[in-house]
Order: C-alpha cells, then sequence, then structure tokens
C-alpha cells in the first residue's frame, strides 16, 4: 500500500497573468519529484525575479512532469478572463507527460477535466507543487511581454509587464490600444469607445 500511495502522481497548477490589460494569461502544471525536494519554494509573488529564474531552472530540471500552455489575448476577450485562466490551466494539465492522477488547483475554481482535483484557496503558499507551478506560468508569461515588448516598445511592456501601473494608464492614453491590449478590460474598453465617439 505504502509503495502505491508513493507512484500517486500529484500535479500543482496555478496561473499568472490574470490582472493585466495586455498580453496572454498563462498556467503550468507541475508533478514534483518526491525524491528530488527543491529547498525555497513559495507563491511567486514573494520572490525577487531573479530567484523566481532560479528557481523555474530548479523545478524543470528536477520535476517528474511539467507544462506551460497559455490563453491569448482574443480568448480572454470572447470568454471572460476567469474561464480563460480555467483554460489554459486545462491545457497545462492536459499537456503532463506522464500524466498525473490528482490536481491541486491554487484558487476556489476548477477547470474541466477528466482527472481528479481539488481547489485549494492560497495554495501557492502551502502546496509545493501549486508553488513550483505559479513560479514557472510567472517566469513563463515575464519572458512572454519580454518578447512583446521588442515589438512593441514604446508600450513600457518591460517595466510593467503589462499590469495596469500608472505608467501603463498613462501610455495607453497616449498611444492608444496595440494588438495585444485586452479589449474587455475596463480601461481599454472605455478608450475604446471614447476614441469611437470622436472625443479623443
Amino acid at each position: 500500500m505504502r509503495q502505491a500511495r508513493s507512484l500517486i502522481r500529484i500535479a500543482g497548477v496555478d496561473e499568472a497573468g490574470r490582472g493585466p490589460l495586455a498580453g496572454p494569461v498563462v498556467a503550468a502544471a507541475v508533478v514534483l519529484d518526491p525524491r528530488r525536494p527543491i529547498d525555497g519554494l513559495r507563491d511567486s509573488k514573494q520572490l525577487t525575479a531573479a530567484r523566481r529564474r532560479e528557481l523555474a531552472v530548479m523545478i524543470r530540471a528536477s520535476a517528474l512532469a511539467y507544462a506551460v500552455a497559455q490563453a491569448s489575448v482574443a480568448e480572454i476577450d470572447r470568454l471572460n478572463i476567469l474561464q480563460a485562466s480555467l483554460l489554459a490551466m486545462r491545457r497545462a494539465i492536459e499537456a503532463l507527460k506522464p500524466a498525473a492522477d490528482l490536481v491541486l488547483v491554487d484558487g476556489n475554481r476548477l477547470p474541466m477535466i477528466a482527472i481528479s482535483a481539488r481547489a485549494i484557496v492560497g495554495g501557492d503558499a502551502i502546496e509545493p507543487a501549486i508553488s513550483a507551478a505559479s513560479i514557472l506560468a510567472k517566469t513563463h508569461r515575464d519572458a512572454l511581454m519580454l518578447r512583446l515588448h521588442a515589438r512593441y516598445p514604446r508600450y513600457g511592456f518591460a517595466r510593467h509587464f503589462g499590469y495596469p501601473t500608472p505608467q501603463h494608464l498613462a501610455l495607453l492614453n497616449e498611444l492608444g490600444p496595440c494588438a495585444v491590449h485586452r479589449r474587455t478590460f475596463a480601461p481599454v474598453r472605455v478608450l475604446l469607445e471614447t476614441l469611437e465617439l470622436g472625443f479623443d
């Protein structure tokens, strides 16, 4: 029985990028190897960017399985951010090889999956596998936003990563939205409505 329990693959799942006004939402799923523990795993928001990158390398090297997936800006605008986040989570979970036996998801909502799953509010702070997923999702999304910064340098994505900082909002009002801004998010939607009415 003990041996059977040790073979259960438990995946932690978390997302990054629900709050920004631009860019995709990213989710990660991670099955940690209990024989290769990783020191320092915690909620990605409690770590410096440099430490997140260090841990991401360790997670990829040590995990039994991991996958990162995303939902696009178009999917966010079509589905809403919650459903797009759950879609990204489902894609990450389904991409795991080998597949997980049990999924632990940060938050209070579960994606539609065929695997047993449990939602844990604050799970990124208490479940190492969810912490690892949080780190992979955040570092992957940050890298995506740096690539978008190279395409749209005037918007400053390398500094605010799409979040609605005062600087981002000022640039958005000055330049108008670009192709990777989320049209259904209030600051972008209101600006577009204003421009359409000719009050720019």
